[in-house]
């Protein structure tokens, strides 16, 4: 079952794009975190719209009180590094990779791209955490970028 608003942020350890641990836990206690996860790194949504909207707003994003803004991805480090260098994120966005999955099954957020040629993956969503509790989370169907923008973040903010 997802985890709900109200819910503790389930404590995982990810993986920076310089390779040290960071568990969910330090990342999000007594800090205002907007944290969202994409089904994988490079590919044409994740890439083209749904990190490229937090980049353009993290000002805005930051302006409202957020102390970081995550992306969070069943990807390794290495990718994640290179995916954020690609994108220019910069300091705009902290990459995690959630190499394994452990991330988005404890959230009750894996999905299943096998299909796909994806492996098990996370559904894309965004949430706002504070100090450890989420207060909000936006799931996206499969296939879809609509609830978890970063548009749609601001409107909670």
């Amino acid at each position: 079952m997802p985890v709900q608003p109200g819910d503790t942020i389930p404590n995982v350890k990810l993986r920076t794009t310089d390779g040290h641990d960071l568990s969910t836990k330090d990342l999000c206690a007594g800090r205002k975190i907007v944290l969202f996860a994409v089904p994988g790194a490079f590919t044409p949504t994740c890439s083209d719209y749904h990190l490229p909207g937090f980049v353009e707003r993290a000002r805005e994003i930051r302006a409202r009180g957020v102390d970081t803004i995550a992306c969070v991805a069943v990807n390794d480090h290495y990718v994640m590094n290179a995916w954020g260098n690609a994108r220019g994120v910069g300091e705009q966005v902290l990459m995690l990779a959630d190499g394994n999955g452990d991330f988005a099954r404890a959230m009750g957020l894996e999905m299943d791209s096998r299909p796909f040629g994806l492996g098990m993956r996370s559904r894309r969503y965004a949430a706002l955490v504070d100090d450890g509790v989420i207060k909000v989370l936006h799931v996206d169907q499969p296939g879809r970028l609509e609830v978890s923008t970063a548009e749609e973040i601001l409107k909670v903010l």
